[in-house]
């Protein structure tokens, strides 16, 4: 038997690992989303604008935190292998859902999302391990299975998290805390390592394992830099979901958490449409740079609609628009593991998990303090889905940016790797 017929079923078998460790883990963060909210506008008695402002600081927090720590987990991935990194991820993430379940105040709460942070790496580390053990070639596809795990996880962990949360605000974050626990035991027991020694980094130097080390190992990529400014664009928008949907569901369209969980399980059913069936289909006849320009395309009109929509029911064509916005992602994220060495794929997935900490370090303070500002009684406009507005804007800019820095992109191979004082 050739090597290439033993390493196609390993890689199968390790991708199907990789899905299920990331659909547990967004299930898991799926289960919190229709509650999170309303349980501190619950403890702090807070109204909608006060309650949209404190999420956004918490936000804040969690994404500052990871900014700083997705690079260092990143780098010591590179160093000790990707299994250590993603079992620790989920060990931490039972730990804080238990802790959140348990937290009585906000100044508990905000502890929780600290620990979340630090420990929430199991993405981005995923994104290497896929890198590892698929060619540059169906990159593109192995990522949109990522894509089509979160789609999954949004189907049935708001749907759930929402039923739940009928019963106990708190009961969410339980349930989340045992999916959590599952998947570390199951990594515990079946994950392989998909680095070998052979292709680790021969150290781990702390000067590079951080944000601005990160970035600065791209100098040596350069053509990289630019779309990881078109991720920090995208990933810019794409907090204003998280930040003030819940809020802006509840306030504009009356939608109680319930209510709320069915339409998020709907936007996952959209995702898992696109990513598990979509980009492996068109990607491979219309390219990676292509994909990635109509995704952005209709994400923007997907967030414009969602902000103009008078009513509920007229926001649902939105919702399809914003899931073609998921092409754009893993196109991105395939062209640019392509100029990388593989001794360095997960300080560059630490990298872009910086970008998307960073955007999310001012996104979410931006979002919910813009949503407040709409929808204040004496403000001079009352306009309660300009987030969105701004999202759909933020999006055309990384359409424009994706077209010109892909363009002028000539295809090359990473050299090797060597090290330099």
């Amino acid at each position: 038997m050739t090597d290439t017929a033993t390493a196609a079923p390993a890689r199968r078998a390790a991708l199907i690992f990789v899905f299920f460790t990331v659909l547990i883990d967004v299930l898991a963060f799926g289960l919190i989303i229709p509650v999170l909210p309303n349980l501190i506008m619950h403890v702090g008695g807070f109204d909608f604008g006060r309650a949209a402002i404190v999420s956004g600081w918490f936000s804040l927090a969690f994404s500052a935190i990871q900014f700083l720590a997705a690079p260092v987990l990143g780098a010591l991935s590179d160093r000790f292998g990707r299994r250590r990194v993603i079992l620790i991820s989920c060990f931490g993430l039972a730990v804080d859902f238990a802790f959140m379940a348990l937290a009585q105040t906000l100044p508990m709460f905000f502890i929780g999302r600290v620990v979340s942070a630090l420990t929430s790496a199991s993405f981005s580390t995923a994104n290497a391990y896929l890198a590892d053990v698929t060619p540059p070639e169906k990159r593109a596809a192995a990522f949109g299975l990522l894509g089509a795990a979160f789609g999954v996880g949004f189907v049935i962990g708001p749907a759930l998290g929402g039923l739940l949360g009928g019963i106990d605000l708190r009961l969410p974050f339980w349930i989340a805390s045992g999916l959590a626990m599952l998947n570390f035991l199951y990594g515990l027991l079946v994950l392989p390592e998909s680095l070998p020694p052979e292709k680790r980094s021969p150290r781990f130097d702390l000067r590079r394992a951080n944000p601005v080390g990160a970035l600065l190992l791209l100098r040596h990529y350069r053509s990289v830099l630019g779309l990881l400014g078109v991720v920090l664009l995208s990933q810019f928008a794409h907090f204003v979901l998280p930040s003030v949907f819940v809020l802006y569901g509840g306030y504009r369209y009356g939608w109680n958490p319930q209510q709320v969980g069915l339409v998020l399980a709907g936007v996952g059913v959209c995702n898992v449409l696109v990513q598990a069936l979509l980009i492996r289909r068109l990607v491979p006849k219309i390219g990676e740079r292509r994909a990635a320009l109509v995704g952005f395309a209709c994400g923007l009109l997907g967030f414009a609609w969602l902000g103009l929509a008078p009513s509920g029911l007229l926001t649902l064509p939105a919702f399809p628009l914003m899931a073609l916005w998921g092409l754009a992602g893993p196109s991105v994220q395939a062209i640019i593991t392509r100029q990388v060495h593989a001794d360095e794929q997960g300080r560059l997935q630490g990298a872009v998990a910086s970008m998307n900490s960073l955007a999310g370090i001012a996104a979410p303070l931006l979002f919910t303090h813009l949503f407040a500002f709409g929808i204040a009684a004496h403000g001079p406009l009352h306009l309660p889905g300009a987030p969105f507005l701004l999202a759909a804007l933020l999006l055309g800019a990384a359409l424009v940016a994706v077209y010109l820095i892909t363009l002028w992109m000539r295809p090359s191979r990473p050299q090797a790797h060597t090290e330099t004082t």
